[in-house]
């Protein structure tokens, strides 16, 4: 890449927000020429945005694939688009165009975040920790999803040996990079994220905040089975006080941001989203609602086998809308809804399954968390004693579904996906092909 993309999209974002963020964008504009002062930088922050929500990447495509890939029989893919449906299949090519797709769409905000921090020094002083910060996040939030798409899960096998990803922390570097190590990769992002959280403050508009680097944090632990720290990191957010979970579940989804943008406020759509790809009728996109709600494509509609997972009185078994005799999830039922990239009730389902494995009750019982989640959902209390591991995992499963975390938490957990086991090569993402044309150098996953 020889220049910067700025998309006037994520301009568009940010309309009606304060002086600070309102500047003029780029397009295709050399380095060298673009960058000179600290708004140049910010623009170009704001682009890294952009670029990470794109469909391909966190603007639903990254989601929507951990669901068909750990799918076993309770969505189906009804499209006519090759790429997902491989996925579904776990019988993906090398040329498959969504693995081709999401690789170039995350590069691309990581080198923008790369650029960034490159140019960190003209940032005026009172911006120059937040912009670090926002950056770093981005490039550690995407790195993880990297390894996590196209690399083994952490507890197959060794890490330290395991392929991940190219590893670029500089502009431009991507394409002259063999592939780290799974272990390498998750420690850049935890070190990226870490540091984020040192940088960011509390409250950032519609940005990302120290809370949003602790949550994808807990995350990162949780896939590597560090439990007690996935519990510190999920405890952090939830003890912010920052966010609070929305009164009905029904209140989670679907909603576009309308509180202010400042800053110094919480510009999310909800109050319990920690982080969210923003979408209004202007800009952006929510490849969930393209995919899921029939709507808009409707290419994956809910099987039976789905409903069964939920008890009677589950407020989150009827959320659901038929069409056309066919079932869909309502969760993604607004077009300009945001995508929400980590909600509050996660943290609580962290928090309960880190302090199970531990035997502790930091922050609250792992008892307490979980009836939080299932109050909100309209089911009593737990029976003082009778919690188990797997009654916590299934709640995880009832209350994210579709979201995003299927296929990783099976592997986390090392449970099969139908008659595959959590480590089988076609629960892998291929190197692109392109990528493996451009660079020799770049080792092939098993299988492809």
């Amino acid at each position: 890449m020889k220049s910067i993309k700025i998309l006037f999209l994520a301009v568009i974002i940010l309309a009606g927000c304060n002086s600070q963020l309102d500047i003029e964008p780029f397009n295709t504009v050399s380095s060298s020429q673009a960058l000179s002062t600290s708004g140049d930088v910010e623009a170009l922050l704001v682009g890294a945005y952009t670029a990470a929500g794109d469909g391909d990447a966190l603007g639903g495509n990254i989601q929507r694939d951990a669901e068909l890939l750990g799918d076993d029989g309770e969505i189906f893919w009804d499209g006519t688009f090759v790429a997902p449906g491989e996925i579904w299949a776990k019988d993906m090519l090398n040329n498959n165009d969504q693995a081709r797709e999401t690789w170039l769409d995350t590069y691309e905000t990581i080198n923008t975040a790369n650029t960034v921090l490159a140019n960190i020094a003209l940032v005026t002083a009172g911006k120059k920790n937040r912009v670090e910060g926002e950056a770093k996040f981005l490039r550690g939030l995407l790195y993880f999803e990297l390894a996590r798409i196209y690399g083994r899960t952490w507890l197959d096998g060794n890490p330290t040996q395991n392929l991940a990803v190219p590893l670029a922390l500089s502009v431009n570097s991507t394409e002259k990079l063999a592939r780290s190590t799974v272990a390498q990769v998750y420690g850049q992002a935890i070190t990226d994220l870490t540091e984020a959280k040192t940088l960011l403050p509390a409250r950032n508009g519609l940005f990302a905040t120290r809370q949003a680097a602790s949550a994808v944090l807990s995350r990162i632990y949780l896939m590597q089975g560090d439990y007690a720290n996935a519990l510190a990191e999920s405890n952090t957010v939830i003890g912010s006080n920052e966010h609070s979970l929305t009164a009905a579940f029904a209140d989670a989804f679907g909603r576009t941001s309308t509180q202010s943008t400042s800053r110094t406020s919480n510009g999310n759509a909800t109050t319990e989203d920690v982080f969210a790809i923003q979408v209004t009728s202007q800009a952006g996109v929510n490849n969930l609602h393209t995919f899921f709600d029939p709507a808009s494509r409707g290419d994956i509609p809910v099987e039976d086998a789905h409903l069964s997972i939920y008890t009677s009185g589950d407020v989150r078994r009827s959320f659901f809308v038929t069409s056309g005799g066919v079932l869909y999830t309502r969760k993604f039922n607004n077009r300009f809804g945001n995508v929400s990239v980590v909600r509050l009730a996660e943290m609580y389902l962290t928090r309960a399954e880190a302090n199970f494995r531990l035997s502790s009750s930091v922050g609250a019982t792992p008892e307490a968390d979980i009836n939080r989640i299932r109050n909100r959902a309209g089911l009593a209390n737990i029976t003082p004693g009778s919690l188990t591991l797997d009654e916590i995992l299934n709640e995880r499963r009832r209350e994210l579904a579709f979201e995003g975390h299927l296929i990783h938490d099976l592997k986390r957990t090392l449970r099969a996906v139908g008659s595959l086991s959590y480590n089988d090569p076609k629960l892998v993402f291929p190197i692109p092909q392109r990528e493996t044309i451009i660079n020799p150098g770049l080792t092939q996953n098993p299988g492809y």
